[in-house]
């Protein structure tokens, strides 16, 4: 609730008004940036991860991840960015709006095809991607996994299967990571879905340092 009052209020003033965070860009990769000694999530953008790769439209396969990323740093490395805060995400990182010479960073990265919206979380740049895509701007002129798909499938592929452990990792609707117990009274009728980002854990520590937590019945 606090991320879109946040997003509405940001929608109404200009972000210069709102600012909270300023400072030079260090470059992470394609949606992550440094301003000093915080670390910072674009909001609303999702790119490709650092060692994701693509297909050309001619089948080659390529690394769109690094190329992201050094697209993104030959434009902004050591610019400097205004930012507004609107949440901080599970690890810790702050989520924010940010701007260079009044240019909103995520609108620019999504509409030159560098980033993808993340409408999970927002729809200001639905129309961006859109474009972009209708044109075969950067990763739309060829063919590009999800960005939060290749997350959940990489973790798929890390995570231990059924045959190795028994304790279900689930997602609720409200996002709440709960897990269940052989024995407990939703055990059986509880799913695992990768896709999700659920997973099965081998010992309740291991469960709990993931950010998951005890199921109560």
């Amino acid at each position: 609730m606090l991320r879109f009052l946040a997003a509405f209020v940001l929608a109404c003033l200009p972000l210069a008004v709102l600012a909270d965070l300023s400072g030079r860009i260090q470059v992470i990769d394609g949606d992550t940036i440094d301003i000093g000694s915080e670390r910072v999530r674009l909001f609303g953008i999702d790119a490709p991860e650092a060692d994701q790769t693509c297909d050309r439209a001619s089948g080659e396969t390529w690394a769109c991840g690094a190329w992201v990323t050094e697209q993104v740093r030959s434009r902004y490395q050591t610019r400097v960015a205004t930012c507004v805060s609107l949440d901080t995400d599970r690890y810790g990182r702050t989520v924010a709006r940010c701007e260079v010479d009044g240019a909103d960073i995520g609108r620019a990265l999504v509409s030159d095809g560098l980033a993808f919206a993340y409408r999970r979380y927002s729809m200001d740049y639905d129309l961006d991607e859109k474009a972009a895509a209708v044109n075969g701007r950067g990763l739309h002129a060829g063919r590009v996994q999800a960005p939060s798909d290749y997350r959940a499938a990489r973790a798929s592929a890390a995570q231990p299967s059924r045959s190795d452990c028994a304790i279900k990792g689930n997602i609720s609707s409200r996002g709440v990571r709960i897990y269940h117990m052989p024995g407990q009274e939703h055990y059986e009728r509880t799913r695992i879905s990768a896709a999700k980002g659920e997973r099965w854990f081998c010992s309740e520590p291991q469960a709990q340092a993931a950010g998951w937590r005890r199921a109560r019945r």
